[in-house]
């Protein structure tokens, strides 16, 4: 068993991921190489890494917790806000028809295109912008996954949701409740609080 099949076998079969397309995705992408060289031997370890600048790669399992929480389906447009470095827009791309990541840093933009392309991966478009602000024309979106940390979820985001749809998100400060959701209607939304997390902080609308 290699290390990509332990992590699959102990730390997402183990715990709670049972979605057999999640647990697919995961086992299709090389997580070592979305990593810098420094760390690739630990790609497959269930930590979160540092990719620089201060901004990190998901543990794997928070990576398929939040693909499996989002019930995903093969049709679905997807929107990612916060691309880090492509990583999990590649684990999305197997179970959704499209994922639009946006990403505020520039440099990071980039390299989530370079590593993508070097996955073999063809059906997310990266676009260097604020997140905050989604991405209208490519609108309106099946899913919207937050990757860093909100006070709330922006109301241009929700807007930017079909009805019947869910966004899910990191919310809080130091330490965020994973919370999911679900579009009723045009102001009408149901909330699920899920599990605890720390992912880094969004940048600020008034940032850029």
């Amino acid at each position: 068993m290699d290390a990509k099949e332990r992590m699959i076998e102990y730390h997402l079969k183990g715990r709670d991921i049972y979605d057999g397309r999640v647990l697919r995705a995961m086992h299709s992408i090389n997580r070592e190489l979305f990593v810098p060289d420094d760390v690739k031997h630990l790609a497959y370890d269930d930590c979160a890494l540092p990719i620089g600048g201060g901004q990190t790669i998901s543990q794997p399992y928070i990576v398929a917790f939040m693909a499996q929480a989002l019930q995903l389906k093969p049709a679905d447009k997807l929107l990612e806000v916060g691309s880090g470095c492509g990583y999990n827009a590649a684990v999305l791309s197997r179970l959704v028809s499209h994922v639009y990541s946006v990403e505020i840093i520039d440099w990071l933009a980039e390299k989530a295109r370079r590593n993508l392309l070097k996955a073999g991966v063809h059906n997310v478009s990266v676009k260097h912008a604020n997140g905050y602000k989604g991405w209208p024309e490519k609108g309106p979106f099946d899913k919207i996954m937050l990757t860093a940390a909100a006070r709330e979820v922006p109301e241009v985001l929700k807007k930017q949701l079909k009805t019947g749809g869910k966004i899910l998100a990191p919310l809080g400060s130091t330490m965020q409740e994973l919370t999911l959701l679900e579009k009723f209607g045009e102001n009408d939304f149901g909330k699920t609080e899920l599990i605890h997390v720390r992912f880094v902080p969004m940048t600020s609308e008034t940032e850029k």
